[in-house]
């Protein structure tokens, strides 16, 4: 039983069964007369044993045995037959007789009343037994005789407390297990092998462990990331504060006409700054909640970005493919500042006598965005590490601080997708964001 829910159920009802089972038997034990009947050893076959002998040996045989049975066993006989008729003398005696008559009420009796009718399987007689047993001849043996259903509620406990220690230890050890996960997590110490096993598990506590596995592998990444960004940027924002320490001492110890040409040396590192800030923080914002997603407009897009083009490489050629059946749901200004930074890097390589190639088409459940330069490409060993904060691939001369890529990324993982980066098979580099397509509504 895989389910915690249906291994509860079944605890529960289990107890409930044996609970209701043992409560019945023991009512039977204590209150029923056909249990005294069948398992007194002074009543146990004395009807079948009683009428072979009146058949076959007479009646003074019979009244012999009922004495027998009431010195050993203490319990009073009398048989009738079919005419009511007392056949013989029975062990009762009369005075009883007659205060039992008195008093017709069973239970201010100094003894238990059991009748029993057995017919001769010989003759086909019927025959009507009336025993009385006294109510401490009746106690003594409900004590004795009370063994067997104490044993089987005293087995029944101890299978229930085992049966109920294996099902709360199946949930307290892995809860037991996820609470120090989650202090290690809080500790930033979680180690992501610590639920293997109990993922493993194929009830709600697995399910449960697999998820905050994920999670954790995803918290600590996103830390590790965090970390990494930190070191980053404090070594990437080491380089342009220099330059403006070193521009601002030469400033200070100039004369007039070199401290004029100075200033413009620090607006650029100024400049410089504020982009790279710029730039961490658009990569710092894609880690936010973007709030819901809604469909994109990729027309207005590509005109977006067309715009943009023009203004920063009005000397580069843009070739836009858009497919019809291409539709996207997401975040536009995202993917609009991913695309810019992709067509960005193309502009920077690509020679200015052949387009860059920008294309946006279905390919079966994905949109499929993707800028193509013809530039020089970059060297297979390096292309797993583009994509990463400050990467910048060995022979670049060009301005940049390498988080365009990034940015494309991190807006790609956001979206659902991924980003796709090689060199095109025919010369160039080619940048892809693979998404999620919109479904169409039925």
């Amino acid at each position: 039983m895989r389910s915690l829910f249906w291994r509860i159920l079944a605890s529960f009802w289990l107890a409930i069964a044996l609970v209701a089972g043992l409560s019945l038997l023991l009512g039977r034990a204590l209150n029923q007369d056909a249990w005294i009947l069948n398992l007194h050893p002074g009543l146990d076959g004395l009807d079948s044993k009683w009428v072979k002998r009146y058949e076959q040996q007479g009646p003074e045989a019979a009244q012999d045995f009922l004495e027998q049975r009431k010195r050993k066993y203490r319990i009073d006989t009398q048989v009738l037959g079919e005419s009511g008729q007392q056949l013989v003398k029975g062990t009762f005696p009369s005075r009883a007789a007659a205060f039992e008559a008195r008093h017709g009420d069973d239970r201010r009796l100094p003894w238990r009343r059991l009748t029993a009718e057995y017919t001769s399987p010989k003759s086909g007689e019927s025959y009507l037994f009336i025993y009385r047993i006294p109510h401490p001849e009746l106690a003594a043996w409900h004590r004795g005789s009370l063994f067997w259903p104490l044993s089987a509620i005293a087995i029944a406990l101890v299978v229930l407390t085992l049966f109920s220690l294996m099902l709360t230890l199946s949930i307290t050890r892995p809860l037991d297990r996820l609470r120090g996960a989650v202090h290690d997590l809080g500790q930033t110490a979680y180690q992501q092998n610590s639920l293997a096993r109990l993922a493993t598990r194929r009830d709600e506590l697995g399910l449960l462990a697999k998820d905050f596995n994920r999670m954790g592998e995803r918290l600590q990444g996103l830390i590790g990331s965090q970390r990494q960004l930190l070191r980053d940027v404090s070594h990437e924002l080491r380089s342009p504060l220099a330059r403006l320490r070193i521009a601002l001492a030469l400033a200070e110890r100039a004369d007039a006409a070199e401290r004029e040409r100075l200033w413009p040396r620090l607006s650029q590192e100024c400049d410089r700054l504020e982009a790279l800030i710029s730039e961490i923080l658009a990569l710092a914002r894609l880690d936010a909640d973007p709030g819901a997603a809604q469909p994109v407009d990729l027309s207005a897009l590509i005109d977006n970005l067309q715009g943009d083009a023009r203004l920063t490489a009005p000397q580069q050629q843009l070739q836009i493919d858009l497919d019809p059946d291409a539709r996207l749901e997401g975040w536009p200004d995202m993917l609009e500042r991913a695309m810019d930074n992709l067509l960005r890097n193309a502009f920077r390589f690509s020679p200015a006598d052949r387009p860059v190639v920008l294309n946006m088409q279905r390919q079966g459940a994905n949109v499929m965005l993707s800028v193509r330069d013809h530039g020089p490409g970059v060297a297979s060993e390096h292309l797993q590490q583009l994509g990463k904060p400050f990467f910048r691939a060995p022979g670049q001369s060009s301005a940049g601080h390498g988080l365009g890529l990034a940015i494309a990324r991190r807006a790609a993982q956001r979206h659902g997708g991924e980003l796709l980066l090689a060199n095109h098979p025919e010369g160039g580099f080619v940048a892809t964001l693979s998404l999620p397509a919109r479904q169409q509504a039925s």
